[in-house]
């Protein structure tokens, strides 16, 4: 329903007001597809920590430990964190067609950290995602999207300094050589 409403807007606009909605978000800005995808998975984090709380922390049944309800707390605060983030860059993103630079990369490094913390105690064995799911799977996609951004964020940051050669990469010797030339001095002048 949701997909097919969108597809049919995008072909509206397309059709009627020769507006190329997908060309237009690509070069609006870089990484904001991967700031999207982080967005929507940190939403699906929250969301499904929230549910389990609900369902099993709420009504505080024997089964459940308090360390299961800690972990799924923090699950809701990892989403929560994530959902803030990634929408602070999109919405930066999309309003303005740029983002401070510092601002994504600190983003991004908030994400992968909050993310790998999230990913080890909420999917571990004592954890509400142990089990395959939306928690499960969700928390392992908005670490690789944290990851991909902070690389990305590397690679270009890199590409505006000088390269230099990687340690261990073999150097022409002929690059590193000074060329020589001969001055003809008369032996009377030295």
């Amino acid at each position: 329903g949701f997909v097919c409403s969108v597809m049919l807007i995008v072909s509206y606009l397309r059709g009627v007001f020769n507006v190329d909605v997908p060309g237009e978000i690509r070069n609006r800005s870089a990484r904001l597809t991967t700031w999207s995808a982080a967005l929507a998975a940190q939403l699906i984090v929250m969301g499904a920590s929230a549910n389990i709380f609900d369902q099993h922390c709420a009504p505080m049944t024997e089964f459940v430990t308090s360390s299961y309800c800690t972990r799924t707390e923090f699950g809701i605060a990892v989403g929560a964190i994530g959902t803030i983030s990634a929408l602070a860059v999109v919405g930066m993103k999309i309003a303005t067609s740029s983002c401070p630079f510092i601002m994504e990369s600190i983003c991004a490094g908030v994400l992968v950290t909050v993310d790998a913390f999230g990913v080890a105690f909420l999917t571990s064995a004592k954890g509400p995602g142990s089990a395959l799911g939306n928690l499960y799977y969700f928390s392992w996609i908005s670490l690789l999207c944290a990851t991909s951004l902070v690389a990305s964020c590397i690679q270009t940051y890199n590409g505006f300094s000088p390269a230099a050669p990687a340690a261990g990469t073999a150097v022409d010797p002929k690059d590193q050589e000074i060329q020589v030339e001969t001055l003809d001095c008369p032996p009377d002048n030295l």
